[in-house]
């Protein structure tokens, strides 16, 4: 499955902004390339739920807490809030358990 690139105008540096329009701007651009990024992540969730022998071995608590602590110690290199960082790595795991999950069971009946 291809994805669409955008023609929208990359975000400015948050730096060089000197109004709400151009904070809002950015966080816009930005949220489309989130929302890019995390649709491509759950493409490899579905390939997960293809490629696992079975459905127990879709929940990895071991896989689950290295993701967390990648991404904690990623926001702290990049000056990111880390707790915040890995409490929504934590919600992005679970929601992406749940979709493997799902695609698990739909594809495999």
């Amino acid at each position: 499955m291809a994805t669409r690139m955008s023609t929208a105008a990359p975000a400015p540096d948050p730096a060089a902004c000197t109004t709400m329009a151009e904070v809002r701007a950015g966080v816009d651009a930005l949220d489309r390339e989130l929302v890019a990024l995390l649709a491509r992540r759950f493409r490899f969730m579905a390939a997960a739920a293809r490629i696992k022998p079975d459905r127990g071995a879709v929940r990895d608590e071991a896989r689950k807490a290295t993701v967390i602590a990648q991404a904690r110690r990623a926001a702290e290199e990049a000056g990111a809030p880390a707790d915040i960082i890995a409490a929504l790595w934590e919600q992005l795991v679970e929601a992406s358990i749940a979709y493997e999950l799902a695609t698990f069971d739909r594809t495999r009946g």
